[in-house]
């Protein structure tokens, strides 16, 4: 027989199911997906696995490993991630420039002399004679910043790509086949361009490049639609962001964050500071001045659309990419 006491046992035990059910599906529903890359160690890393991001920002977030910044702008249309971090500038363009309302929201790295092709060094090719790679076979991630950077050397050298073969592959299964000697030159970044080095040499180095236009930094990027419904949570992700730099730009802090960053981005901690040793990390002030988020970046989108116009690449380019950068939610992490 049910008691008066048991009755009130029973509901108050119901009661706490329920809310207990509610709270663990509320905890789900608040999960914030990243894509990042692998081999790719940023001082952002070590914020990824103490936890300092969900701490910060009181929710879980959940971190997806990607290979091509391509397949970041695929898994943000899908609603499957809502923050790319480190996300290269072509491939930014490629899908804004078709369409998708994405908006580049700070500068994660920049790094000339992290990204590059290499030439197989039994070719002996190099400035003087490069014209002599047509007709060689290529492997290049397609909408990358290597890519854009393989079709300005290119055109700098006078080679005709349409004399080249050229594949599709990812930076490690480019580094993977160049290793076996699969291809006469390959392009990526990372630690698969490090290995790409063990078997060939560079035709331009980082500064090089620049002076032929050729700027290579990759951008926090977002789906404008998430970014404004959820703009005071994109601001502190921003803000844990710079704070893990400005950490790691001390030597306490390198010593301290080297060891997590290498393991976070499977990589031994030799490769993880000679890559780290050729990134900068803008500050937010500096993100905030003409030469980046204040007008720079937005016209160096329309110069990449353009030329990827011009290669056939893409269609069509935007008239202007200013829509494409928004920089108030890292005015907003300045104020935290």
């Amino acid at each position: 027989m049910l008691t008066l006491k048991k009755i009130l046992h029973l509901c108050n035990t119901t009661l706490l199911l329920a809310a207990s059910l509610c709270l663990s599906t509320t905890a789900a529903a608040e999960t914030l997906t990243v894509g990042y890359f692998l081999e790719w160690p940023t001082p952002s890393q070590y914020a990824q696995a103490k936890k300092i991001y969900d701490q910060e920002l009181g929710m879980e977030l959940k971190w997806v490993a990607f290979d091509a910044g391509t397949a970041m702008s695929a898994a943000m249309a899908s609603g499957d991630v809502q923050i790319a971090f480190s996300q290269g500038i072509p491939p930014f363009v490629v899908a804004t420039s078709a369409g998708q309302d994405l908006h580049i929201v700070d500068i994660a790295v920049s790094y000339s002399d992290n990204e590059n092709c290499v030439v197989r060094d039994t070719l002996e090719i190099d400035q003087e004679n490069a014209k002599e790679l047509e007709g060689k076979q290529v492997g290049v991630p397609f909408g990358t910043a290597a890519h854009y950077g393989f079709l300005k050397q290119m055109q700098h050298f006078g080679v005709d790509t349409r004399t080249l073969n050229i594949v599709d592959m990812s930076p490690a299964d480019g580094a993977a086949a160049f290793a076996n000697g699969n291809l006469d030159m390959v392009c990526g970044w990372g630690g698969a361009l490090q290995r790409m080095k063990e078997h060939g040499n560079v035709l331009l180095t980082g500064a090089e490049k620049e002076q032929l236009g050729i700027q290579v930094f990759d951008a926090t990027t977002v789906s404008a639609e998430w970014a404004q419904e959820n703009s005071e949570l994109l601001a502190r992700f921003l803000k844990v962001s710079a704070d893990m730099n400005a950490r790691y730009a001390t030597p306490e802090g390198k010593k301290e964050m080297l060891p997590v960053i290498a393991t976070a981005a499977g990589m031994d901690e030799k490769t993880s500071q000679q890559t780290l040793s050729t990134f900068v990390f803008p500050s937010i002030k500096e993100q905030l001045s003409d030469k980046w988020l204040g007008g720079g970046t937005q016209t160096f989108l329309k110069a990449v659309g353009d030329f990827f116009v011009e290669q056939k690449t893409i269609p069509k380019a935007l008239d202007s990419y200013k829509r494409a950068v928004d920089s108030s939610y890292l005015e907003a992490a300045a104020k935290l």
